[in-house]
């Protein structure tokens, strides 16, 4: 398994695909970076040599923010809205939904497991 910048590269599938198991690199971005230092998108990362994979995670440390620095950065960012106590940044601190969705149905990912609320009995012949 070829490794670029701490994370092992499947070797058996296309280039392009197999650089999005970096953290921050997707489709688009993989098709660039090959694009830029001349690889095929299609050739498998065990047939890049030594050098080409050294140049490859020398090009996304240097022109892209990927795994640890993008992951801290994105926890930070979510720091800074907490602490100034913006509205997302109360959303993010109350576990529920940021982006505007709705919250009376759905919303299951971030409120969690339904919690079940014991209802009132209702007594027939009394008001």
């Amino acid at each position: 398994m070829a490794r670029i910048v701490g994370v092992d590269i499947p070797t058996n599938k296309r280039l392009e695909i197999a650089l999005t198991e970096v953290y921050g690199v997707g489709r688009q971005t993989a098709l660039e970076v090959c694009k830029a230092l001349g690889l095929d998108p299609g050739m498998k990362p065990r047939d890049l040599t030594e050098g080409q994979t050294a140049e490859l995670a020398a090009h996304l440390t240097k022109a892209y923010t990927v795994e640890g620095d993008l992951r801290r950065q994105l926890a930070q960012d979510i720091t800074r809205l907490r602490d100034i106590g913006c509205y997302r940044g109360l959303r993010h601190r109350r576990g529920l939904p940021v982006r505007g969705q709705r919250t009376r149905t759905n919303a299951r990912c971030r409120k969690g497991a339904r919690k079940t609320v014991a209802g009132k009995k209702s007594v027939k012949g009394m008001k």
